[in-house]
């Protein structure tokens, strides 16, 4: 096929194409650089003589493979020079869309430069044309996406590397090593313990447990990172761990909405302990939350962020002492009979709601209030006179505490 020469689009209604054997590549690219330069199609690209002569010679290697898919000649099945291109692009954070986008409009112009509207071509087979671009347009969405995803898993794994870097300083204690990562250090933090549970899929034995569990986690560090950017750090496994949200990108009743949004994107009810503190005091403010969220599982309160101002009782409680060990003492009687010390956790969870509390237990509330008498009668102490219950609430956390630090 004998292509005679290219014309601008806007001669195109009173010039036929007319392309000598090898077409002026070099100046059909620089047009078509010009055309996206002034529609505006690369307002997001850093400007620069670099990135118009890169984009100038991908433009280049562009045209000549069409100009070979339409001379019968079987062009290049990769565009290396547009992979690295991308792959600086990627890096330098263009926005895949303004790539894929100039891509479109890089092609159209192209294509009207090399083949006008008005008229019949000159050897040119119009379906040829189609099915040439086509290809060479999907060629190109391949290259950029398939380098851009590329590039992008390298820096979030060099992020990710230095994330946990310095949350785990952080967490020993090593401020002065954490600051020397790059990533800014907050003043102050909200140091989160968080108790995620098993996805109703991670039980489903058509299904793989581990990677259920992994695509949950990873809907959790999505949607941390689209509420709050990079800002937190994060120690996490598919069970839960520790998040420090910076007091400055995160208020106090917005750890509640954080919490609530986590759970929705995970579809499981994440349960939570928050504690504020300076960066030099992480470590004992890790280890303080992390035990009120024990205290929250072992006693089955509902999924929610927890603070100590609501569980300084039962955190007290916890604290090794002859107090301690005198509650522990008065569940003894309950020992050989392991359904009325599981009544009794539940009754007390639901805040000594017999209805709730049976509904948990699948009796009926009668069964429920049977078992409080008989609960009465062998402890000494009612669990519905509002008088006593509070004794039985103390032993039970007394014991869950004591049976917490023996395992």
């Amino acid at each position: 096929m004998i292509i005679e020469s290219a014309v601008r689009p806007e001669h195109a209604a009173d010039k036929r194409l007319t392309v000598p054997p090898t077409p002026d590549v070099h100046r059909i690219a620089h047009e078509v650089v010009t055309h996206l330069a002034r529609s505006g199609t690369l307002c997001t690209v850093t400007p620069g003589n670099t990135v118009r002569a890169e984009l100038t010679a991908v433009t280049r290697i562009c045209l000549g493979w069409m100009i070979q898919r339409l001379s019968g000649e079987p062009p290049a099945r990769r565009l290396d020079r547009l992979e690295a291109a991308a792959a600086g692009w990627a890096r330098d954070e263009v926005p895949i869309e303004t790539v894929l986008h100039a891509a479109h409009e890089g092609l159209k112009a192209g294509l009207e430069l090399l083949i006008p509207r008005g008229g019949r071509t000159s050897g040119i087979d119009i379906t040829t044309a189609i099915t040439a671009s086509i290809e060479l347009l999907g060629l190109i969405t391949s290259t950029v996406s398939k380098t851009y995803v590329r590039e992008l898993k390298s820096v979030a794994d060099e992020h990710h590397t230095s994330v946990h870097t310095v949350t785990s300083a952080l967490l020993a204690g090593h401020t002065a090593t954490a600051g020397e990562s790059g990533i800014p250090i907050a003043e102050r933090y909200f140091v989160l313990a968080l108790a995620v549970p098993a996805h109703p899929d991670e039980n489903d034995p058509r299904l793989d447990r581990q990677v259920v569990a992994r695509r949950k986690l990873r809907r959790l560090q999505s949607a941390l990172a689209t509420q709050l950017g990079h800002g937190a750090l994060t120690l996490l496994s598919v069970d839960g761990g520790t998040i420090l949200v910076p007091t400055d990108a995160c208020t106090e009743t917005g750890i509640d909405e954080l919490v609530q949004q986590l759970s929705a994107a995970t579809s499981v009810d994440i349960t939570a302990t928050v504690v504020a503190a300076a960066a030099g005091e992480i470590p004992a403010a890790t280890r303080h939350a992390h035990e009120l969220l024990d205290i929250v599982e072992q006693l089955g309160l509902e999924p929610r962020v927890h603070r100590l101002t609501e569980l300084a009782l039962e955190y007290q409680l916890t604290r090794p002492g002859a107090g301690h060990t005198r509650l522990d003492r008065l569940l003894e009687p309950l020992d050989d009979h392991p359904e009325l010390l599981q009544t009794l956790q539940t009754y007390l969870a639901t805040d000594r709601n017999r209805t709730r509390a049976a509904r948990q237990l699948h009796v009926h509330p009668n069964t429920v209030d049977y078992r409080m008498q008989r609960i009465g009668n062998l402890t000494g102490l009612d669990p519905t006179d509002s008088r006593t219950w509070w004794y039985l609430y103390s032993a039970l956390i007394a014991r869950r505490s004591r049976a917490s630090c023996i395992a």
